[in-house]
C-alpha cells in the first residue's frame, strides 16, 4: 500500500512538472505568435482598405502574382505545400522551415493588395505552424513535444486572426487525424488560443463575430429543412474541394513555370472581375458574408466565389481557403432560405457552418465556431448541420495530408487520406 502511494505521488509530481512546462511554453508561443498574428491582421486590414479605396490597383494582379512567385523563389520555397506541410509534420518527421513565415506573410499580403480571391486563416495556420516548429527546434524539444508546439502555434495564430479561441484550440487537434483527437495538446492549445485571441481583442482587430437577432422556433419541420440544407451544403463543399484541387493540377500541367502560372492566374481573375463589373469576389468578401446574413445575396454568388478562389490559389497566389468556404456557405444558405422562404439569415449561418465542416472534416470545431460567431441560441440548428454535413461530405477535404482515421458511416478504421 505504501509502495502504491509512492508511485501515485511520483506520477502526480511528473504530471505537475509536465503541466507547468506546457503552461510556460504555451504562454510564450501564444504571446509571440499572437503578436505576429496581430501584426499580420493589421497589415491585412491596411492592404484591403487601400485596395477598396483604389480599386484600379487590381490591374496589377498579374504582376503581383509574379512577385509572389519571386518571393517563394527567394526563400527557396518553390515546392512549398502550405498547410499540408504543417499538418503532415505533426504525424511525421517532416520539417516545417522558418522561411515559410515570411513567404506566406508577404505572399498573402500581395494577393489581397492586388485583389486575389482568398482568405487569411489558412495563412495563419502556416504562420503559426512554422513559428511553433521553430520554437520546438530552438528549445530542443523531442519529436512528440515538437508536434505539440506546432499545434500550439496553429491555435494561437488561428485565434488571433479569427477571434474564436474555442474553435482555434480544438481545430489544430481535430484537423490532423479525423476520428482521433490529440488530447495531449489540449492544455497548451487552449492557453495559446486564449492568449492569441486576447492580443487581437485588446487591439480591437477581431471581425468575425456576427449578430443574429431573431431565430425561428426549433420544430420538427424546421429541423428537416435545416438537415436538407446541411446535406446540400456537404455536396457544395465537395464541389469547392474538387474545383480547387483540379485547378491546381491543371495549372501545373499546362503551365509548369511558376512565374507564368501566377501571371496567368492573376490575368484570369482580373478578366473575370472586369466581366462581372465589381470586386465582390476579390479579397475575403467579408462584406458579402455580412449581406448574406442580412438576407441579401446574388443567387450565383457561391459559384462565382468557388471559381475566383480556385483561379487564385490554384495559380500559386497565396492566402487561405477557410474564409472563402464561409463566403460560399453564407451565400448558398441565403439562396436556400430565399427559395424555401425559411429565414435566409439562419440559413446563411447554417450554410457557413455546414460548408466549413464539409471542407475541413472537423464537426466539433464547426460547432464551436458557430457558437462563437453567432451565439448559442441556434444550437440545435448548428448541431444538426454539423452532423449531416460531416456524414455526407465524403472523404474530400481542403488538405490532402489530412487523414480520416475512421469511417464516417461506421466504426471502422480506414486511415484514408482526403481526396
Amino acid at each position: 500500500m505504501n509502495e502504491h502511494f509512492k508511485q501515485e505521488l511520483k506520477h502526480a509530481a511528473k504530471s505537475l512538472h509536465t503541466a507547468s512546462k506546457w503552461v510556460i511554453l504555451a504562454v510564450l508561443s501564444g504571446s509571440i505568435i499572437g503578436i505576429t498574428g496581430a501584426a499580420f491582421c493589421l497589415c491585412m486590414n491596411g492592404v484591403t482598405e487601400f485596395r477598396m479605396e483604389h480599386p484600379v490597383i487590381i490591374c496589377f494582379l498579374p504582376a503581383g502574382g509574379v512577385c509572389i512567385a519571386g518571393i517563394y523563389h527567394l526563400f527557396h520555397n518553390e515546392k512549398d505545400s502550405g498547410t499540408d506541410l504543417v499538418i503532415s509534420a505533426i504525424y511525421s518527421n517532416q520539417r516545417v522551415p522558418l522561411r515559410m513565415t515570411p513567404s506566406i506573410f508577404f505572399g498573402t499580403l500581395l494577393t489581397h493588395l492586388f485583389g486575389g480571391s482568398a482568405g487569411r486563416e489558412g495563412a495563419a495556420l502556416q504562420l503559426g505552424g512554422s513559428l511553433g516548429a521553430t520554437f520546438g527546434r530552438f528549445l530542443k524539444l523531442n519529436e512528440k513535444e515538437s508536434h505539440i508546439m506546432i499545434m500550439c502555434g496553429m491555435s494561437a495564430a488561428f485565434a488571433a486572426l479569427f477571434g474564436t479561441p474555442m474553435a482555434a484550440a480544438i481545430f489544430s487537434m481535430e484537423v490532423i487525424s479525423i476520428g482521433i483527437m490529440h488530447y495531449a495538446a489540449l492544455v497548451p492549445c487552449v492557453i495559446s488560443a486564449l492568449i492569441g485571441a486576447s492580443v487581437t481583442d485588446y487591439l480591437d482587430l477581431s471581425e468575425h463575430i456576427f449578430q443574429i437577432e431573431t431565430l425561428p422556433a426549433f420544430t420538427a419541420a424546421n429541423a428537416v429543412l435545416i438537415s436538407i440544407l446541411a446535406g446540400i451544403c456537404a455536396f457544395v463543399s465537395i464541389l469547392f474541394c474538387v474545383t480547387l484541387h483540379t485547378s491546381q493540377k491543371m495549372y501545373k500541367k499546362f503551365l509548369p513555370n511558376p512565374y507564368l502560372r501566377a501571371f496567368t492566374g492573376g490575368s484570369l481573375v482580373l478578366a473575370l472581375t472586369f466581366l462581372i463589373g465589381n470586386q465582390d469576389y476579390n479579397g475575403t468578401g467579408i462584406h458579402v458574408i455580412t449581406a448574406a446574413l442580412d438576407g441579401q445575396a446574388v443567387p450565383y454568388a457561391f459559384l462565382l466565389k468557388i471559381i475566383f478562389t480556385a483561379l487564385t490559389l490554384g495559380a500559386g497566389l497565396k492566402g487561405g481557403e477557410i474564409v472563402p468556404s464561409l463566403f460560399i456557405g453564407a451565400t448558398f444558405g441565403c439562396l436556400f432560405g430565399t427559395v424555401t422562404g425559411f429565414s435566409p439569415t439562419l440559413c446563411a449561418a447554417v450554410g457557413m457552418t455546414s460548408v466549413f465542416c464539409g471542407v475541413t472534416n472537423c464537426p466539433i470545431t464547426s460547432l464551436l465556431i458557430s457558437f462563437e460567431m453567432f451565439g448559442y441560441e441556434g444550437m440545435p440548428y448548428y448541431l444538426l448541420a454539423c452532423a449531416f454535413s460531416y456524414m455526407l461530405s465524403g472523404y474530400f477535404g481542403l488538405y490532402h495530408s489530412q487523414r480520416i482515421m475512421y469511417s464516417k458511416l461506421q466504426t471502422t478504421y480506414i486511415n484514408h487520406e482526403t481526396q
